[in-house]
């Protein structure tokens, strides 16, 4: 139809004469006449169909559209029961302590990351990774992975936080749907078994982060802050001390140093805030404390804590029994049996820090976890013959003593006013 109607005037126009026009002034005045019919007749239908859909598609006076109306269904809700992702790490001659404490803490409902770093022998990475890779039920749920490509650590230097946000990235990027990180060592063992830690986590936010944290730094100013150092462990293959160099720094202004203790449980949103860095702190922290003296007791503090939308979500506990000289030395006492009963007391959930097979761990195998002869510490889930040789349903918990423990102390760092008035400070 316009291609008739566009025909019909260029013929009309051919056999038009203007009289009082040059010839040379024709053409262009027949283009633009046609061009303007041509557009004019497509806006009138486009604004035609567009009454049409509207009509379709539009509710009468409301001026609201049926994409308006559309439900989209609501996401799937998060599961009752909380998940846990570990990092549990080791050095040369931790590989059997490590192995007890993978033990002692599995559970086919959370994830776990085992590392030995670099100062260990290749024997015992590769016996690490045959023995997850040949246990029946580690191969069966697929949830322990050992880290094939071993870091150095050391303590006193920024590798244990290199090390940390490395296995935080792997959790990340393998296991979707975790709610806390948890970083262990193989000194560390549990006082309560995974259902009573699952039990107690349920119906708390998830986004509620586990750091034991100050700002008044004390002996820390003089000796750890300002003091510049070096690692070696960032670009040698074998551990050695840090060095000391000069000048000594002055106190940073832009941010605010906060120490604390080097085991924490992290929020899925804050290990995530950490890794991506959104806004570069995370970045910036981490190159100050590079040259920072025993990092791992500072970088998350501070980076926590210069956080506004994090600083809500901080409970000043680590969750572990620690026994330190007053002042505190680098390392914590090693426990003992005679330690025992202050370890229950405390309700925590972990502690350090214990030797290899000694009487304590025994005990607290018999008494807390009811283990026996190295299996799984029994929950819900075991099921076989013997126990736990099989996996029944993994969100099947079974709480004991140790979870009411738990409860007890959390609800009592969640007790307002105590819970706001400790973030932070």
């Amino acid at each position: 139809m316009r291609l008739t109607q566009v025909k019909n005037t260029m013929m009309k126009f051919k056999e038009f004469k203007f009289p009082h026009f040059e010839k040379r002034w024709v053409l262009p005045l027949a283009m633009a006449s046609i061009i303007s019919i041509f557009l004019f007749t497509i806006s009138l239908n486009l604004g035609t169909e567009n009454k049409l859909n509207s009509f379709r598609i539009g509710s009468n006076k409301t001026g609201s559209f049926a994409e308006d109306k559309i439900q989209f269904p609501p996401p799937p809700p998060r599961p009752t029961v909380p998940r846990f992702a570990y990092l549990v790490s080791g050095s040369k001659g931790d590989l059997n302590k490590l192995w007890r404490t993978v033990r002692a803490l599995y559970h086919p409902w959370n994830y776990y990351v085992l590392h030995l770093d670099l100062e260990s022998p290749p024997e015992e990475r590769m016996e690490l990774a045959s023995r997850v890779e040949n246990d029946p039920v580690f191969s069966a749920v697929g949830n322990v992975y050992v880290i094939p490509k071993a870091n150095m650590v050391t303590y006193r230097g920024p590798t244990m936080v290199s090390n940390t946000l490395h296995a935080c990235a792997i959790l990340l990027r393998k296991f979707k749907d975790w709610d806390w990180f948890i970083n262990l060592s193989a000194s560390d063992y549990p006082l309560v078994t995974q259902d009573d830690l699952l039990y107690a986590f349920r119906d708390l936010k998830r986004d509620l982060n586990f750091i034991e944290h100050s700002s008044q730094l004390g002996w820390k100013e003089n000796k750890r802050a300002m003091p510049l150092m070096v690692d070696p462990g960032l670009y040698q293959n074998k551990k050695s001390d840090i060095f000391w160099v000069q000048p000594k720094r002055a106190l940073p202004t832009t941010f605010k140093l906060f120490t604390g203790s080097a085991w924490m449980i992290l929020s899925r949103s804050f290990v995530e805030y950490c890794i991506w860095g959104w806004d570069n702190l995370p970045r910036t922290l981490l190159m100050y404390y590079t040259n920072f003296v025993s990092s791992p007791e500072g970088y998350f503090q501070t980076v926590i804590c210069n956080a506004p939308e994090f600083v809500p979500t901080v409970v000043n506990h680590d969750m572990h029994y620690i026994s330190w000289d007053t002042p505190p030395k680098q390392h914590p006492h090693v426990l003992t049996i005679n330690d025992t009963d202050k370890m229950i007391a405390s309700g925590a959930a972990f502690a350090r820090k214990f030797k290899q097979d000694t009487l304590v761990l025994d005990r607290i195998d018999r008494e807390l976890l009811h283990r026996k002869n190295g299996s799984f510490t029994p929950g819900g889930w075991c099921k076989g013959n013997p126990s736990c040789t099989k996996v029944g349903k993994p969100t099947r918990v079974k709480p004991g003593p140790g979870a009411q423990r738990l409860r007890q102390l959390i609800g009592k760092l969640l007790q307002a006013p105590k819970f706001s008035q400790s973030q932070c400070q």
